[in-house]
């Protein structure tokens, strides 16, 4: 491998350690491990990516982007017997029946041996919306064992902690790259048109002057300076989630609203989200909300802000992919999945 990349990648975590080191805590849960395990990754990571079929196609923009990376990746291998993990080329739709899903394994396992090494312990897949249970053993080796990479959020019940891993949303704005420090702001939160959707806790917070709730979209500059001119940015935990990358880079605090624990977050594996978002019930309504908002004001909102600026480094995707950019830290969670179970030839033949 060319020591140009290597050499990008020591300068761009060189230059971004300050942004964080500043910070009384760091956005990553190992901050010093990360880097020495990235240029592992980089140095040594193969993936063996099965023959496509002849027509591929995606749910989303994120999984076509993610493909097509690591196609020109130079994490692919032609050899099987170097990778640690093997891609399935398939896109499991969110229409595709459990029947049609064994079918795509189970030609997989009879034309090639991988399969049966570590029962797809060692493959991965796409699947936006989540590959759903089924009684087949194809699916259910796929849905247990395998990897399973999909979009933010996931279909409730579809996503595997520890074991699956979210792709971080396509952004459409990203702030100006600037170090995390205080900021000047008009709002204490800001809820974007459709973000929060629960009418009666809509009312509330449209009641609150201190809130900026909008009730008709915004265009492109009104939502940007809105962003940088609150504190935090208020998610109902759903489809709308996806602008938290956008929130984040303007340092603009998300916090996530919902009643069930949330464990299908982007890059689970290397954040230390509490130090990033705050996550609130809906039981208390408005008022438990601004309780919460005013107490991390008090007692660490600058960190939290800073955090979120440098954690949203990570959700940036690029045609060509950059260092450390979202395709990246997709593959560092593969990276990290790579210790698998492969059964003797007896076990499985």
């Amino acid at each position: 491998m060319s020591s140009l990349p290597l050499l990008l990648c020591f300068f761009f975590f060189t230059s971004f350690v300050p942004l964080f080191t500043a910070l009384t805590s760091s956005p990553y849960l190992s901050p010093t491990i990360l880097p020495q395990n990235y240029q592992k990754m980089l140095k040594n990571f193969k993936i063996y990516v099965y023959p496509p079929p002849e027509t591929l196609s995606f749910d989303s923009k994120v999984e076509a982007l993610f493909y097509s990376s690591l196609l020109h990746s130079p994490f692919t291998t032609q050899n099987p017997e170097e990778a640690h993990l093997f891609f399935l080329p398939f896109s499991f739709h969110s229409d595709l029946s459990p029947r049609s899903a064994a079918r795509v394994v189970g030609d997989y396992r009879t034309e090639f041996i991988y399969w049966n090494r570590t029962l797809g312990a060692d493959h991965f897949f796409l699947s936006c919306s989540g590959v759903g249970h089924g009684s087949d053993r194809n699916v259910v080796e796929l849905k247990k064992n395998s990897v399973q990479v999909s979009c933010f959020p996931t279909t409730p019940g579809l996503f595997i902690p520890h074991k699956d891993v979210s792709l971080p949303p396509l952004a459409n704005v990203h702030a100006p790259t600037h170090a995390p420090g205080s900021k000047s702001t008009s709002h204490l939160a800001y809820v974007r048109y459709n973000w929060v959707k629960e009418s009666n806790l809509v009312e509330q917070l449209l009641a609150d002057p201190e809130i900026l709730v909008e009730s008709e979209p915004s265009d492109q500059m009104t939502y940007e300076e809105r962003l940088a001119g609150s504190k935090f940015c208020l998610f109902e935990y759903g489809p709308e989630i996806s602008g938290i990358g956008e929130a984040m880079s303007f340092g603009c605090v998300p916090v996530v609203i919902t009643d069930r624990p949330v464990q299908d977050m982007p890059s689970m594996d290397l954040l230390t989200w509490r130090h990033i978002a705050v996550f609130v019930g809906t039981s208390g309504g408005a008022r438990e909300i601004k309780r919460v908002l005013g107490r991390v004001v008090v007692e660490g909102y600058e960190d939290m802000s800073g955090s979120a600026v440098v954690a949203s480094k990570h959700f940036v995707w690029n045609e060509t992919p950059q260092p450390y950019d979202a395709f990246h830290m997709v593959m560092y969670q593969l990276w990290l999945r790579r210790h698998t179970i492969r059964y003797a030839e007896r076990e499985w033949a």
